[in-house]
């Protein structure tokens, strides 16, 4: 299956202010050379809740799933 990538993008917008300007800095740099399955790493991480995902994001938090430590490491470049 293939992902939608503007569906992915879209899911991208956070409500969190902190992770929206994470995600954006991200979406610039990165996003159109994600391989598939770092699409689908990065589709699978955004379900989690923002406030979840911002701990992971931030370091309080150990990332949850190993097939999300990759995308983890991506938000955090700065």
């Amino acid at each position: 299956m293939t992902l939608n990538r503007g569906r992915v993008r879209w899911q991208c917008r956070r409500a969190l202010l902190e992770l929206d300007l994470v995600f954006a800095r991200f979406l610039e740099r990165h996003f159109d050379r994600l391989t598939d399955d770092q699409l689908a790493a990065l589709d699978d991480l955004l379900v989690v809740e923002d406030h979840d995902l911002w701990a992971m994001v931030n370091g309080s938090q150990p990332v949850a799933k190993d097939s999300w430590k990759e995308m983890v490491e991506l938000l955090r470049e700065r």
